[in-house]
């Protein structure tokens, strides 16, 4: 795979105790030493005009005044330092990177796929607020880039982040050349993202979220994918779709209570990348959460993996009794038969 990376991502500081923190791009990179095919790319930062084009203009310069004043707490879990505006604009420059390079290939997911390793992670951040530890919403400023430039016209973002997407959710709730699809955590911080948020006007089903009970793992991931959100994405017909890939819907991520295993993120990596062909799609990989060392890099060096040809190994478990009424219904709500 190709990696976005910038040591400017390094410079957003929360401090020695906040879980989202610069030892998360240093663990990954760890962890990638010791892999076949790694590239590393450094992407221009994104401009402000790209920022605007998804988050408010005021908004957007209280943050950039919060940041040169030397930050500190914006809420009690999301905060910044000098370096955080310009860790954001990295970010989300090496989104709107993937995007690019994933649209370039599209119709054939390979070795060479994007992958954007950037901090502040984004899919809290709403169009006016930061929140979630998050400032910009980097995957909705990488599908807004390539939907303006006229690379795309149609862009599928699935969200695999064990919180639901508010953020990127709220930005294209009304539009439908975007689809957000979540799988997460049910009742999980930010307590959004029920079934029946299904988007409104022009995007009226085209939000899908699909709220698992805890205790969910491989196997009702893997449900939620096969039966509503492949269908729902190849039904969609995207010409690119983007993975705002968290970790920490691992079963041994602190801060969840979610089961899914290492092995679980290839199998639903190698489920994105047979999609993406399906459909004729560029695939591209955003980093967002994941705050167990370990796992979060074992995680993204399981993605590469799977990418430079190691097959999957199939779950022998069957889903959660929980989480099957949860699929049937939205299956049901979706005209999916």
């Amino acid at each position: 795979m190709r990696f976005g990376y910038s040591e400017t991502c390094l410079d957003h500081d929360t401090g020695e105790r906040h879980p989202e923190n610069p030892d998360r791009l240093r663990a990954i990179r760890e962890g990638l030493k010791r892999k076949h095919g790694v590239e590393y790319v450094e992407a221009d930062p994104a401009s402000r005009a790209a920022i605007d084009a998804v988050h408010d203009a005021d908004y957007v310069d209280e943050v950039v005044e919060f940041c040169e004043s030397g930050g500190g707490n914006w809420d009690p879990d999301t905060v910044a330092s000098g370096g955080t505006w310009a860790a954001a604009r990295a970010a989300a420059g090496q989104a709107q990177w993937a995007a690019e390079e994933a649209l370039a290939d599209a119709g054939d997911p390979g070795r060479r796929t994007p992958f954007a390793l950037g901090r502040p992670p984004g899919h809290h951040a709403v169009e006016d607020d930061a929140m979630g530890f998050c400032f910009v919403n980097n995957a909705a400023v990488a599908a807004q880039s390539v939907v303006d430039d006229g690379a795309a016209e149609r862009v599928a973002i699935f969200d695999w982040d064990v919180h639901h997407g508010n953020g990127t959710q709220d930005i294209f709730y009304d539009r439908g050349d975007v689809l957000y699809s979540s799988i997460h955590e049910e009742g999980l911080y930010p307590g959004t993202g029920d079934p029946e948020e299904t988007g409104e006007g022009d995007g009226a089903g085209a939000t899908l979220n699909v709220p698992l009970p805890a205790g969910a793992g491989d196997a009702d991931f893997l449900l939620a994918i096969d039966d509503l959100i492949a269908p729902v994405t190849r039904r969609f017909d995207a010409d690119l779709v983007i993975v705002s890939a968290g970790f920490d819907a691992h079963r041994h991520d602190p801060i969840s209570r979610m089961r899914v295993s290492t092995e679980g993120y290839a199998l639903m990596t190698e489920r994105m990348r047979t999609l993406a062909g399906e459909v004729d799609a560029g695939l591209a990989f955003v980093l967002e959460g994941g705050y167990g060392l370990d796992t979060l890099s074992e995680g993204v060096a399981m993605v590469h993996e799977t990418f430079d040809g190691r097959p999957p190994i199939e779950p022998d478990k069957d889903p959660e009794d929980r989480s099957v009424p949860v699929v049937e219904d939205l299956r049901e709500r979706f005209d999916l038969g």
